[in-house]
Order: structure tokens, then C-alpha cells, then sequence
């Protein structure tokens, strides 16, 4: 009889081009997948697979039998959605997250996967952008909450939130308030870390022959950053999402300015497969979540 796992596997190594990246993605060793892979093979009496230098492929024979695979693997996941049985719903997700939406709705989310799916884990890695995005193509992470939407093969994205980006002070820097861009260009720019969308943008800003060199402090700390702009350090420029407290009590003010940023676009991104149940009834849990806890993005 022909193992289920194995199926699963080959299905796995096909989409992922490689075994290690099998491997990675079902939480098990290099030889484990080839045993298993030889092991189907043997079952069949004919080869699945390929090898020419890195690339593996499958075969003729071994393409009819993944679409039957992708087809078994999609009937079990449809099962379970349409069942809906939460005890089925077990494992471990792993979950990159962006800071800023730690700062925000991530522990909501937290607890709302906690009472849907009991059984299910999830493991929580906090990092910027370009490294998630780097970490899932690496399956390194099984979903990631990230600046987007992201653009690969086999990646979906879902947009989670959407936050407005301002100029924040200290009242004690005295900063004026309008300001224009060459007043903001006076004082220290606190913002998010190099190589991310953010900070590229905030550096392109004042990157003009008119106004005087910037003095850019960079953080992947968002917290790092709200603590300097609290202690005058310079003026952050962050999603107001980030400090609204602070701004209702009156520690940090809005600077307002003819000085635009773009908007923030957080989306879910993940590898599709035939079996992504878990990870999609988690993006479902995220973007309810994020849409429920966002505030509108206009300034306060």
C-alpha cells in the first residue's frame, strides 16, 4: 500500500526543488526524506525523480503521480476545513513577525489562535522585513507577517493592515509645529533599520541638494525607537499606531507637515502548497484580528 507520507514528501521535494528544503519544511532530517522518496519508489517499481547537478525533477511517470498526490493531499485538507475539527488542527506554526506588529495586535492575535485551535502552536520570531522574507523563501518560517506584499514563486500574500506614517517628537525638542522640510531637516530623523522600505524612503526624502545632511539614526528596534523620541533624542518617524498612547497623554506630539510618508502595508506571506489548512485558518485569524485593532489611518 502506498504511504500517505510518502506522497506527501514527494509532493514537498517537487515544490521545493530540493530535499533539504523538504526537509526543513516537515520538520525532519535530508535522509529521512530520501528513505522516504526510495521507499515510495520501491512501492511504485518505477523513479519519481530526477537529479541533473542541483536541480530535481520529477519524471514523466512521477508527474502523473503527483497530480494524483496534490489531489489526495487537497482532499485532506479540504476534509478537515470542511469539518472544521480543531483537535485536527495541531503542530507547530512558524510565525516571522515584523516589530511593528508586535507592538500592536500581535498578542490579540495570539490568544484568539489559542482558543480556536488549542492543539496548535506557535512559534514566534521577530525580525525586519527583508529577513523574513529571506527566511520564508528559506522555509526557515512557515508564514510571515511582514512590509508587503511580497513577490516570488509560489508565495501568496494577504494584506493584514494598513498604518499612516508621521513625524513624532518630544515636546521638549520644540520642534515647530507646522513644520516644513527643511525645519524637520534641522534635527536628528529616528527611524526603522537600514535596508528596509521605510528608512529608504525617509533617506530619499531629504536627500535633496537644498537642504542640509540629515543626521539618520536607524533602528530594528521599534521600541528603541519610541524610547528616544521620548527622551528628545530626535524626531521618529513611525506609524502613529505605534505611540498612540503616548500622543493621548501628550509625552509625544504629532508634528504636522505638508511632508508626506506612504503608507505602511502589512501583509501575511506564505508558500502555497496542496496542504496549507493551518496557515490559512491562521492568515484568517491575523486579518480579522488586524482589522478589528487598526485604527484609521488618519493623523490624530
Amino acid at each position: 500500500m502506498v504511504d500517505f507520507k510518502g506522497l506527501e514528501t514527494f509532493v514537498w521535494v517537487v515544490a521545493l526543488g530540493s530535499f533539504r528544503g523538504a526537509a526543513q519544511k516537515l520538520n525532519t532530517t535530508q535522509p529521512a526524506i530520501s528513505h522516504r522518496i526510495a521507499q515510495l519508489e520501491d512501492e511504485l517499481g518505477f523513479k519519481l525523480l530526477t537529479r541533473e547537478a542541483r536541480n530535481i525533477t520529477p519524471t514523466a511517470r512521477g508527474r502523473q503521480v503527483l497530480g494524483y498526490a496534490e489531489k489526495m493531499i487537497g482532499m485532506r485538507a479540504e476534509m478537515l476545513a470542511a469539518l472544521r475539527d480543531t483537535a485536527a488542527i495541531r503542530g507547530i506554526i512558524r510565525l516571522g513577525v515584523a516589530e511593528t506588529i508586535v507592538h500592536t495586535w500581535l498578542p490579540d492575535f495570539i490568544k484568539e489562535v489559542n482558543r480556536c485551535y488549542p492543539h496548535l502552536s506557535v512559534e514566534i520570531e521577530v525580525d525586519i522585513s527583508p529577513s523574513l522574507r529571506a527566511r520564508l523563501l528559506a522555509q526557515e518560517i512557515d508564514i510571515a507577517f511582514l512590509l508587503g506584499p511580497l513577490t516570488a514563486p509560489l508565495l501568496r500574500n494577504r494584506l493584514l493592515c494598513e498604518y499612516a506614517v508621521g513625524f513624532i517628537a518630544s515636546p521638549s525638542m520644540k520642534v515647530p509645529n507646522p513644520a516644513d522640510i527643511r525645519q524637520l531637516a534641522t534635527f536628528p530623523i529616528i527611524t526603522f533599520a537600514r535596508k528596509t522600505q521605510p528608512y529608504e524612503l525617509v533617506k530619499s526624502l531629504f536627500n535633496r541638494p537644498d537642504l542640509p545632511a540629515i543626521k539618520l539614526h536607524a533602528s530594528a528596534s521599534m521600541a528603541t525607537v519610541v524610547h528616544l523620541a521620548l527622551e528628545g533624542i530626535g524626531v521618529a518617524v513611525i506609524p502613529y499606531q505605534l505611540v498612540k498612547e503616548e500622543l493621548h497623554s501628550g509625552r509625544l506630539e504629532l508634528i504636522q507637515s505638508d511632508v508626506r510618508m506612504p503608507q505602511l502595508s502589512f501583509c501575511a506571506s506564505w508558500l502555497e502548497s496542496p496542504d496549507t489548512l493551518a496557515v490559512e485558518l491562521v492568515v484568517d485569524i491575523a486579518a480579522r484580528v488586524a482589522q478589528t485593532q487598526s485604527l484609521p489611518t488618519a493623523a490624530p
